[in-house]
């Protein structure tokens, strides 16, 4: 299935090698690629939304890190060409607030070069930086995956599955990470429907997942934000699956704006509601959600969508790209390690620094714990 996808961003090799992007603003309709030469062009493809999904933008910092400095790759000053890194990684930070991964993979870029100045050159130095974006880029392909194998256990023959947002192969390097479930789980054979929320502003539902699901070949049905309570009345779903932004040390998650209202109604019908995140979205610095940077977009967003007047001029908009769900709604966390659940700072700490046999309970007990909750 992964090889009939649209990749979202990949790295074209030569002599002047560069990051092409998908341009998800642009999609449904048109499909178009940008090639990023220079960090300014990554910066605006974050923060314009063309490249989006926090490991897709950890992944598309680290290449504008490297295509940041690679200018000065030729030079003979490995304290000058740190101190570009560092500028560079700077100003790529600011390109959005939210998104974890962003800043841990300008970090680890970061520290490679601080480490590599005192005992190698520079042109050595900006090839490690690109072998590490391109690690990176590597290392969220398998664990895509593996969230996708975890999370496929929990899902039954014939379930229904609500998600909000995009968390696809547009939102990662191909695989995604809610969707990755469902992808792993129809490969397994099993028949799965999925609900899709448009999600309001910016519809990324309607635009990027509806769009993914039927290139891909998965029964979609796409819903107005707020026919998700009476889908779930209905009976018609048996799991809700998301993504997320960035996951407090205690479970708190931040997501696309409309992801914790999502999880009270699933909480209020019995039905179990699921985070799907690699180990880079988790920010153990954080106690809990009330710390989660949340960042606020233009009010044209709202006031007019994709360029059409909606709303009385001049009237006041709030609006927020994120919000922050509660770990206590939160069934578990499926990362590549396995489910975590329950949900609270223990079983996150022991997750991230055990082994997967440490972690929660098993995909099987998942499954038994899941249904039978649904059942009763």
């Amino acid at each position: 299935m992964a090889s009939r996808m649209v990749l979202s961003l990949e790295w074209v090799d030569g002599e002047d090698g560069f990051l092409r992007l998908l341009d998800q603003t642009l999609l449904p309709r048109e499909v178009r690629y940008l090639e990023c030469r220079d960090a300014a062009v990554v910066w605006e493809a974050i923060h314009q939304l063309r490249v989006r999904g926090a490991p897709a933008i950890g992944i598309a910092a680290a290449y504008g890190l490297y295509l940041g400095v690679r200018k000065l790759a030729g030079c003979n000053d490995a304290a000058k060409f740190v101190r570009e890194v560092d500028g560079v990684r700077d100003y790529l930070a600011g390109s959005r607030p939210t998104a974890v991964n962003l800043f841990w993979a300008l970090d680890r870029m970061q520290k490679l070069a601080h480490r590599l100045a005192a005992s190698t050159s520079v042109p050595a130095i900006a090839s490690a930086l690109l072998a590490e974006a391109q690690a990176i880029h590597d290392e969220d392909r398998r664990l895509c995956r593996a969230i996708g194998r975890h999370g496929a256990g929990l899902l039954q023959d014939g379930d229904g599955v609500l998600t909000h947002c995009n968390a696809g192969g547009l939102a990662t390097s191909e695989y995604g990470t809610a969707l990755a479930a469902i992808y792993a789980a129809v490969e397994a054979g099993k028949r799965v429907h999925v609900y899709a929320d448009e999600t309001r502003p910016l519809l990324q539902g309607a635009r990027l997942t509806a769009w993914e699901l039927q290139a891909n070949g998965v029964p979609v049905t796409l819903l107005c934000d707020n026919m998700a309570a009476q889908v779930l009345r209905e009976g018609r779903v048996q799991a809700v699956i998301v993504g997320a932004d960035r996951i407090a040390a205690n479970g708190d998650t931040a997501n696309k704006i409309g992801t914790y209202g999502l999880a009270i109604l699933a909480a209020y019908h019995g039905v179990p509601f699921y985070v799907a995140a690699p180990r880079t979205t988790f920010d153990l610095s954080l106690a809990d959600g009330t710390k989660i940077p949340i960042e606020q977009r233009d009010p044209r967003e709202v006031t007019h969508g994709f360029g059409r007047p909606t709303s009385p001029d001049g009237v006041d908009v709030y609006n927020p790209a994120f919000d922050v769900t509660p770990a206590k709604l939160i069934r578990g966390i499926i990362f590549e390690g396995g489910v975590i659940s329950p949900v609270c700072t223990e079983t996150i700490a022991r997750a991230l620094g055990g082994s997967e046999t440490e972690v929660g309970f098993s995909d099987g007990a998942a499954r038994r714990e899941s249904r039978s909750s649904r059942d009763g």
